[in-house]
């Protein structure tokens, strides 16, 4: 019978600790939050490995070590409003219940955004919303927002997704245009512009939903 919560010591010590993961808060979250049940149940036993694992088709819970230093890049504060965009069955979104005040978690498949609430409930992560709502439009309505996770690699952010930041807002993901290198960034909203950090690279896999068009913003 697996152990989960050495895998999960485990995880946080080799994957997080050793590759630049300092923030204790973030770290406590890894900590607390049990990854295994966020993904399917034939899928437990490899929950803490050092890669993406497949939730559906097209659809990938992130390795431990980019989400984490995502969520390190962001600095989320307590008293901030995050949106967790592509949840798929919850992970990013329990931990960031423990970093946020609140979390409006969006998801467009039906079937795991059912699965991320029930399991959040389960849970009892307070302050989190789920919404299935088309990806790349975000969540608008409960909005605006201090930080916008975007849990999976994209080939841009739309400027309808990126309005939805507050002024001096953090957006997070990874980058990655068609054929080309993924590039881990953290983006800020300054006076209505979005500027651009390369924190590290990252070959995670592409959110279908978004896709490079003239309008979308780099």
């Amino acid at each position: 019978m697996t152990d989960y919560a050495a895998a999960r010591l485990h995880m946080v010590e080799s994957q997080l600790r050793t590759n630049k993961v300092t923030d204790q808060a973030v770290v406590d979250a890894f900590l607390a939050v049990p990854r295994e049940t966020f993904v399917p149940e034939g899928l437990k036993g490899v929950a803490y490995v050092d890669e993406d694992v497949r939730l559906a088709p097209s659809r990938y819970m992130m390795e431990p070590m980019v989400l984490a230093r995502l969520l390190q890049a962001a600095a989320i504060g307590k008293g901030h409003r995050a949106l967790d965009v592509g949840c798929g069955m919850g992970y990013g979104a329990a931990l960031l219940s423990r970093l946020a005040q609140s979390v409006v978690a969006v998801e467009e498949d039906a079937a795991l955004a059912r699965a991320a609430s029930d399991k959040l409930n389960d849970m009892g992560c307070a302050g989190v919303t789920v919404v299935q709502a088309n990806l790349a439009e975000g969540s608008p309505a409960q909005g605006p927002y201090d930080v916008i996770l975007i849990e999976g690699a994209v080939e841009a952010v739309p400027e309808q997704l990126a309005s939805q930041l507050v002024e001096g807002g953090r957006l997070v993901t990874v980058l990655r245009e068609p054929g080309g290198q993924g590039r881990a960034v953290l983006m800020t909203r300054l006076g209505g512009v979005m500027s651009r950090r390369v924190i590290f690279d990252a070959a995670t896999p592409a959110l279908k939903s978004f896709a490079a068009e003239p309008s979308f913003v780099f």
